[in-house]
């Protein structure tokens, strides 16, 4: 059986061996419990802050920022509902945007049932809002608005540092969802003017089951936890550490921050050799801003295709038609949607998202194979 060509790096990325190795070497020697005060709990600690640390530069931030969670999507739960439960009192309102992951709006949705107001922002046709639409909609009652860095399915990149400086002088906070910022772009939490960022590891080559938030130090914003008992992370994230995995991640960082400038340049590349390989296509539009993007996410609508058969016949790739978590659902993006696409165009679409070990022959039978499908569903189903 043929191996597919793995693009799907946007979803989850393979574990860097360096990262593996890593992390065996700590499963073998760590295995005190990192709150423990005997000689095995303190070298455990040791690993953990260690990690924090590493965590912490690629973001330019303290390590004393860092709360280590179990992913991107209970960061951005804590920061979106433990900031908006912690400051109800200042006021109920919170601003998103239409295209974010549902890692967001899911917990945005919880909310609102229970009675705070959310007012999510449309994009234009290529993806992007603008500072001045998130200054027109913000209330006396405002108290977060949480903005993602890159979109998970188009790549689209947001100015995060206007939107911060529109209402840097009204006490909202700002959280930034950069599960897939994280190691493909710079990132400085202060020059952004962030108070909040939710981390992955798994989307950076680091193991799956381990993410951060970022909470800014100074002026600190006031979180209520989501879950009680044992007060590790600063009464944020009570539990046991995973030491392993912090560790993996912490790694994983590291590496981001040594290759990253180097690897996005190799990333953005052969992106680009991809699109260019399928414009021979008839009738094809590149979904997001064409130039405001992540260097790893190239995604495309083809017209004239159904969209199931797309995803059958180009099954020698493995490719995403949205987010990988609303794929079981098996609707059209909500975000292409939200980019003016119909519904048909959407289920006619597919991502590809490229990594660490995505070579120039990857590229090279993608395009072969999403070429060969193409055309022949043209001709066996002409519209």
């Amino acid at each position: 059986m043929t191996v597919p060509v793995y693009l799907d790096y946007a979803a989850t990325a393979p574990v860097d061996p360096r990262v593996v190795q890593a992390m065996a070497d700590v499963l073998q020697a760590s295995y005190g419990n990192p709150s423990a005060v005997h000689a095995q709990g303190i070298a455990a600690r040791t690993c953990v802050e260690s990690a924090r640390a590493q965590v912490a530069a690629l973001i330019r931030a303290p390590a004393a920022a860092i709360v280590f969670t179990s992913g991107a999507t209970e960061s951005n739960n804590l920061a979106i509902l433990g900031a908006a439960r912690a400051n109800s009192d200042r006021g109920r309102h919170l601003i998103s945007v239409r295209t974010e992951h549902r890692a967001v709006l899911d917990p945005l949705a919880q909310l609102v049932r229970e009675g705070f107001n959310v007012t999510l922002l449309d994009t234009d046709r290529l993806g992007r809002i603008d500072a001045q639409q998130v200054q027109a909609a913000v209330r006396d009652d405002t108290t977060l608005v949480s903005i993602m860095a890159v979109n998970n399915e188009t790549g689209v990149l947001q100015d995060i540092r206007q939107v911060a400086s529109v209402i840097a002088d009204r006490g909202i906070l700002l959280h930034v969802d950069a599960a897939q910022a994280a190691g493909r772009i710079p990132l400085d939490v202060d020059h952004m003017g962030v108070d909040l960022m939710s981390l992955s590891a798994h989307k950076a080559h680091g193991p799956p089951g381990v993410g951060a938030l970022y909470v800014r130090r100074e002026p600190r914003p006031t979180l209520r936890p989501l879950l009680f008992g044992g007060g590790q992370e600063s009464g944020l994230r009570p539990g046991t550490l995973p030491v392993h995995q912090i560790v993996g991640m912490g790694c994983a960082f590291q590496i981001a921050a040594d290759e990253g400038a180097v690897e996005a340049h190799r990333l953005s590349t052969l992106r680009d050799r991809l699109w260019r390989d399928l414009q021979v296509i008839p009738r094809i539009h590149l979904n997001g801003h064409p130039t405001a993007r992540a260097p790893h996410i190239l995604n495309v609508s083809f017209e004239d295709i159904d969209g199931e058969s797309l995803q059958l016949a180009t099954s020698p790739l493995a490719v995403a038609s949205g987010s990988a978590c609303s794929a079981a659902s098996g609707e059209p993006s909500y975000v292409l949607r939200a980019l003016g696409r119909e519904d048909a165009l959407s289920a006619a679409s597919l991502r590809f998202s490229l990594g660490r070990m995505t070579s120039d022959r990857d590229i090279e039978v993608a395009g072969h194979c999403v070429i060969a499908a193409v055309t022949r569903l043209r001709e066996l189903a002409p519209q």
